[in-house]
């Protein structure tokens, strides 16, 4: 009972959706909704000026249509230092920054955050997770900590 409480309360700490930017059709479906790659922007929730761009694969047809097909697990990663970049006072070495379902059964995209302070460095992983098995398909991106000197 304790976990299923730790993992609902880790779900609800979670930042909010992430804001779409746009999407591409892949694949025309006659019935249904079309195969997509759609790009979301996520603004890192405990480090300002970082902003991540997610590019992720969405099944169309009836089942994507009514949110019932599960999107593969095929994703990229984009993040970059869009203003000063401020870290919180205790910066965990790792920690889930982003969460998306991508299925109506217990299969999500979530987006990691490491802090390589070595080389004063934030890294994005995006990977694809299920409850009880995950996929090997990844994707990074590296930040730099550096002093922010306008646009």
């Amino acid at each position: 009972m304790k976990t299923v409480a730790a993992l609902l309360l880790a779900t609800l700490a979670l930042p909010a959706a992430a804001e779409e930017v746009g999407c591409a059709t892949t694949t025309w479906k006659l019935i249904g909704a079309n195969h997509r790659v759609c790009i979301y922007a996520y603004d890192d929730p405990k480090v300002t000026g970082v902003t991540c761009h997610v590019s992720q694969a969405r099944t169309g047809g009836v089942k994507g249509s009514f949110g019932l097909a599960e999107d593969p697990s095929q994703f990229s990663i984009a993040c970059r230092q869009i203003g000063p970049i401020t870290l919180p006072a205790k910066m965990p070495e790792s920690e889930v920054v982003f969460s998306d379902d991508t299925s109506i059964f217990f299969k999500e995209t979530n987006v990691h955050r490491f802090y390589d302070q070595k080389r004063n460095v934030l890294v994005y992983m995006a990977i694809s997770r299920k409850i009880i098995e995950g996929a090997p398909a990844n994707s990074i991106s590296s930040v730099p900590i550096q002093p922010w000197t306008g646009k």
